[in-house]
């Protein structure tokens, strides 16, 4: 699996409070990991898209990151919002996660996130153009 990367996107995990940085970290990690298991993904690029972490795949949708000053208590991956990736991780998902309309899965610092789960919302996203129109995104 090639990495293209934006060494930018260092300096902005670096920049993460002490207590967050783990957190995202640990995001950043789950997707680098799920996009080395997609069969015929050759590469991925990590990026800056409004300042934030993104992860980025020929046959994908942008996966966003971050941590707010506006909302210490919580960090988010984030979604096309027009897209069905959202809308679909709340159908097969349920309460699993806590959302943000659309657009995002939101966690709070004290969360604990199931990983699988969430390696399965990081595979549709990074997948979706090609599994945008199968039932459920083909989960």
């Amino acid at each position: 699996m090639k990495i293209e990367r934006d060494k930018r996107v260092d300096d902005v995990f670096d920049n993460y409070p002490k207590h967050v940085r783990s957190k995202m970290k640990y995001l950043r990690k789950l997707v680098l990991e799920t996009a080395g298991e997609i069969e015929g993904l050759d590469s991925i690029e990590e990026t800056l898209k409004w300042g934030e972490p993104s992860y980025l795949t020929k046959h994908g949708s942008t996966l966003r990151m971050d941590w707010k000053e506006k909302k210490p208590d919580q960090y988010a991956m984030y979604f096309k919002c027009t897209s069905k990736l959202v809308p679909t991780f709340q159908l097969v998902f349920g309460d699993k996660f806590n959302y943000e309309t659309t657009r995002a899965i939101v966690f709070g610092l004290n969360d604990e996130i199931p990983v699988e789960d969430l390696k399965k919302c990081i595979s549709m996203t990074l997948r979706y153009h090609k599994v945008k129109n199968l039932p459920l995104l083909g989960s």
